[in-house]
């Protein structure tokens, strides 16, 4: 089997640097990634919270996630810049587009970061860290802004690579530098361990990504349950995840909402899923529409943020299906003895399929079973139209409305 070749792209302070490019495009003298600027939402509608800061509001100590109240404490005359979603969205784009001249191996992990499997084109191009600096030097000449670019053998090592220093740098990690380059540092570097993670593992005297990767993995899975198998891996290097490239079919449904406050009680977030599971069902329906792959976002209080997506064996468009896989990725998702709230969460259902080239042979159940989930549902569906989407209701959710 060929050594897999796996770029990570991220783009440095992402929605500051979108915000400045623009601004500089549209004729402004002042480069605001040089000033005393933050983006932050609105504080009226409780988002003044700071999601990136420039480099000198770093040095001043204000942090993302923090409030504004807090970072105005740390610098009075801070410059504060609401975000702009259809510009960082633009630039997102263009920077997908640009990569896209490369190969189709391309998986948009967020807005501002992307995988590329690079593993059966890199003869094309010749030297993986030649080609990372021209990637990274391209993007900075051409559309003013700055990426980290880091080279691995699997995701992980890529991401934990391109998290190294910052900004507008190329770092790698191959799988025989894991000792050497990522074992010394702390367990709370090691992507997916958060401050819960961390502090019970240096109560456990697990302090540094060798210890961890030394330790017994059944003693993890005692203490962890199942996150604890992925963390052990993880310190080891280990991911064999694929690169999920959304090439030639980048039709998706999602809805994300931020929670009314921040959520720690299971029930209640497995509540908000489901209703983003029925709504993105609805609309997948209302398009005559299969899917085949779905996705769940959680965005934590410390704005720290993990996601997930899963391939079916099955096409659905069922709300039930929909909700039972989303639970099932949240499930794996979600560490119950973490001190993390939930303040947002997100719903995609990816590779759609038109209803009209469904081949009911590829699902595993007769034709008759599956023309019987399909009717139920359009007779759902039929029900909230006439008398309205209440009409229909499911006991838990009446519940919490009342």
């Amino acid at each position: 089997m060929a050594e897999r070749i796996i770029f990570h792209i991220d783009c440095n302070n992402a929605f500051l640097s979108w915000t400045a490019v623009n601004m500089l495009h549209n004729g402004s003298k002042i480069d605001i990634r040089n000033k005393y600027a933050v983006i932050a939402g609105n504080e009226s509608e409780r988002k003044g919270i700071v999601l990136a800061k420039s480099n000198p509001c770093k040095k001043r100590g204000i942090i993302t996630g923090e409030t504004l109240y807090s970072a105005r404490k740390k610098c009075p005359y801070l410059e504060v810049y609401h975000p702009e979603y259809k510009i960082y969205k633009r630039y997102s784009d263009i920077m997908y587009t640009y990569l896209c001249n490369y190969t189709n191996k391309i998986e948009r992990y967020s807005i501002d970061e992307c995988f590329i499997d690079f593993s059966d084109s890199i003869k094309l191009y010749g030297d993986p860290i030649k080609l990372a600096y021209k990637i990274k030097d391209d993007i900075k000449n051409n559309f003013g802004f700055t990426v980290n670019v880091g080279v691995g053998n699997n995701k992980l090592l890529a991401k934990m690579a391109s998290d190294f220093s910052k900004p507008d740098k190329v770092h790698t990690l191959f799988t025989n530098e894991v000792t050497t380059k990522m074992w010394n540092l702390d367990v709370s570097n090691l992507f997916m361990i958060g401050k819960a993670s961390s502090k019970k593992l240096h109560e456990l005297n697990i302090n540094t990504i060798k210890e961890l990767a030394n330790t017994n993995v059944d003693f993890l899975i005692k203490h962890f349950k199942s996150m604890g198998k992925m963390m052990w891996e993880y310190a080891n290097g280990i991911d064999n995840s694929i690169v999920e490239s959304d090439y030639g079919n980048p039709k998706s449904i999602s809805n994300s909402l931020v929670l009314p406050y921040n959520y720690t009680k299971i029930n209640d977030i497995y509540l908000e899923l489901k209703k983003l599971s029925f709504s993105v069902g609805k609309r997948l329906r209302d398009k005559k529409m299969y899917t085949s792959s779905i996705s769940v976002y959680v965005k934590f209080h410390d704005f720290t943020k993990i996601n997930k997506q899963i391939t079916l064996d099955n096409l659905i468009n069922s709300d039930n299906e929909i909700y039972e896989n989303v639970i099932k990725i949240f499930n794996k998702l979600w560490n119950e003895d973490s001190d993390k709230k939930v303040r947002s969460l997100g719903v995609a259902l990816n590779n759609l399929t038109d209803i009209y080239k469904v081949q009911l042979s590829i699902f595993n159940m007769s034709n008759k079973s599956v023309k019987t989930k399909d009717n139920l549902q359009k007779t759902i569906d039929e029900i909230k139209h006439k008398y309205g989407d209440k009409s229909i209701t499911y006991a838990d959710m009446l519940k919490k409305e009342k």
